[in-house]
């Protein structure tokens, strides 16, 4: 008796989910599913976990936690691309840290969502990374912008850039350290720090000279 083929799989596209969270990850994978578009190959909590049983059915896209318990995203993906360098990654996150998204990218990511997407684009992202290009959430993209403008000779580091980015629209210590998710000191140290580097002593110093500069 020959055994049924499942035709509506066929030709299909592939993704895996890496993500510790489990009821994010049911969640991917009902979204995914729902689109009949993709077939899931494997629901992983942990890179450790994934990297045994990812070459038995390689997928095409990997939906991957940047917090995950053992080796996080950027190590992960880092690992992944280096032994599956076909696989397309797409980062997914609750931060928007500046140094975050770009160590996810020089790891070899192809995209870096926020987690606050919509069922259209999750699929919409899957759609566009099989298609050769980076997708990434709105706030994401201008961050990797604005890597491009920064004068690569600016004293600061990429968390002091961030720092005064958020200072020249007005914010305050509290909300940057919410936004940053660090302390109302830690905010502080970095504006002190700031002020050193560029010698200057007020934020509205600060702002004008590394405008002018084009550090920020």
């Amino acid at each position: 008796m020959s055994s049924k083929v499942n035709l509506s799989s066929l030709g299909k596209k592939k993704v895996a989910i890496i993500e510790d969270n489990k009821e994010l990850r049911e969640g991917f994978d009902f979204i995914i599913k729902s689109s009949n578009k993709y077939n899931i190959t494997g629901l992983y909590d942990s890179y450790e976990e994934a990297i045994l049983k990812i070459s038995k059915n390689l997928p095409d896209v990997i939906l991957m936690d940047i917090e995950l318990p053992g080796k996080n995203g950027v190590e992960a993906t880092a690992l992944i691309k280096e032994k599956f360098s076909q696989v397309e990654i797409i980062v997914i996150s609750v931060h928007d840290d500046n140094n975050l998204i770009l160590e996810a990218f020089k790891a070899g990511a192809s995209g870096y969502l926020i987690k606050d997407f919509n069922y259209a684009e999750l699929i919409q992202a899957i759609d566009d990374v099989l298609s050769g290009g980076s997708p990434m959430s709105s706030s994401v993209a201008r961050l990797v912008v604005d890597q491009f403008h920064v004068n690569v000779n600016s004293p600061l580091s990429h968390r002091e850039i961030q720092v005064l980015q958020m200072i020249s629209r007005g914010m305050t210590y509290s909300q940057i350290a919410e936004e940053l998710s660090i302390s109302k000191e830690t905010s502080k140290v970095h504006i002190r720090n700031i002020y050193k580097k560029l010698q200057v002593n007020s934020k509205s110093e600060a702002i004008a000279l590394a405008q002018k500069e084009r550090f920020i």
